[in-house]
């Protein structure tokens, strides 16, 4: 499917590599009236937080029953970026949504399984498998 007729793949497209060496970049957006996707690109450490922290912030403010972290492009994560997520699986309880998490790599998905963060986060292969699961 072209990414014009496929919102997470255009929103995929649109994130840039560019801060991947030196922390990590976001791009939050809705997907349709109930979804959002966040791309997450580069890594989750203790000095890459704050543009991370501030696109799921934006993502949350779109009010979505669901919000999807892509994170398909960050290659690292330390326990800094997994407080990061927690807290954010946290404020879309609040807010009334769920977050999932989609495509995370081998890498990030060990620390999920080591810390059992991978029994408290909706895990998908995909975005799209992420975007069709019910609610």
């Amino acid at each position: 499917m072209p990414a014009e007729n496929n919102p997470a793949a255009a929103l995929r497209e649109a994130a840039t590599t560019a801060g991947a060496a030196a922390g990590a970049t976001a791009r939050p957006g809705p997907v349709d009236d109930r979804s959002a996707v966040c791309v997450l690109v580069g890594d989750l450490d203790i000095e890459t937080l704050p543009p991370a922290e501030q696109a799921l912030d934006e993502a949350l403010r779109t009010s979505p029953l669901v919000l999807v972290v892509d994170l398909e492009q960050v290659g690292f994560c330390d326990s800094s970026g997994l407080n990061l997520l927690l807290k954010a699986r946290m404020s879309a309880k609040s807010a009334g949504a769920e977050l999932r998490l989609a495509a995370a790599s081998p890498t990030v998905l060990r620390l999920l399984e080591l810390t059992g963060a991978d029994t408290v986060f909706p895990l998908h292969p995909t975005v799209g498998d992420a975007l069709a699961a019910p609610r």
